[in-house]
């Protein structure tokens, strides 16, 4: 069965690490139909490699640094709009696909056939979890053993090694570029498991070759780096507000804890994280940002 599949890289400044994600791309098992890379307005040297590939990519270069979002908008429209591929495989720069990763995602979608995305297990460079990207099982009470071998299904996954069917993006939309960095794909993803379960696949490994593996904290994170945790807070009220009353409560509940930890803890600047954080919830109790649709390539050639 042929299955033809778009890859989706977006980019930003990381030619080296860019590079190696490519490679990785081109060897794999099972052939990519098209290798979409969008640039989110890199300096000179990423746009020289990249227009230096020619046609073996599609390079889509934004105009200006619009956030992973907004990348990753930019490169699912142009799936939806240039090809007639049935899948597209969404990844960040610092991606780095095994060769059967591929392969691995696709046969479990032969298996089961409805699913409104597909996971992959995200390890770091040391082999172990990467704490970004660890899979949110269906009970969050429980924890997903590191040497789990079978399929599950998972409440939402992140856009690093995330296989999505062409039908399900023509009835969710696409991500939303108002977002600009984080929760992007938590709000997607969860998007599209109202249309159909998403699962994680163990057996499809990627290695996520960020500099540090820890989760995101505004608690412990660098001084410099608080301001971002605006769009985290606000994000998040808003993909919240989507949920059922049990999760949408919960999720409150967590944000509320996360307040009173910085509230009472010893953290440098702590006036600027609390304000920071209370912004992103005021603001997010009214974000209610557009969901747009692309033009479908199939519907205008048949």
């Amino acid at each position: 069965m042929n299955q033809k599949v778009s890859v989706v890289i977006v980019t930003f400044n990381r030619l080296a690490l860019l590079k190696e994600v490519i490679e990785s791309l081109q060897q794999q098992e099972t052939a990519v139909s098209h290798l979409i890379v969008v640039d989110n307005a890199s300096e000179s040297d990423t746009q020289s490699y990249l227009e230096s590939l020619g046609d073996r990519i599609e390079y889509v270069r934004l105009p200006n640094n619009i956030g992973g979002a907004g990348g990753f908008n930019a490169g699912i429209r142009y799936f939806m709009s240039y090809t007639s591929d049935e899948f597209v495989w969404l990844m960040d720069d610092d991606t780095v696909p095994q060769r059967d990763t591929l392969s691995q995602l696709l046969a479990f979608s032969n298996v089961k056939k409805n699913f409104g995305f597909l996971a992959s297990d995200v390890r770091w460079t040391d082999g172990h979890r990467a704490l970004m990207n660890r899979p949110a099982p269906m009970n969050r009470l429980k924890k997903v053993p590191e040497d789990l071998t079978e399929p599950i299904q998972v409440q939402n996954a992140t856009f690093v090694s995330l296989l999505m069917k062409r039908s399900v993006v023509k009835q969710i939309g696409l991500p939303i570029t108002d977002f600009f960095i984080w929760g992007d794909d938590i709000e997607y993803t969860e998007r599209a498991a109202r249309v159909a379960p998403g699962y994680f696949v163990p057996s499809a490994k990627v290695v996520h070759k960020m500099a540090t593996n820890v989760g995101s904290s505004l608690l412990n994170d660098v001084p410099e780096r608080t301001p971002r945790y605006f769009y985290s807070y606000r994000n998040k009220v808003y993909y919240a507000k989507k949920r059922d009353s049990y999760r949408k409560y919960r999720a409150f509940l967590r944000i509320f804890l996360e307040y009173l930890q910085i509230r009472f803890s010893r953290t440098e600047r702590k006036q600027e994280k609390l304000s920071t954080l209370k912004r992103g919830v005021s603001v997010g109790k009214s974000f209610n940002p557009h969901i747009e649709f692309a033009d479908d390539f199939n519907d205008n050639h048949h």
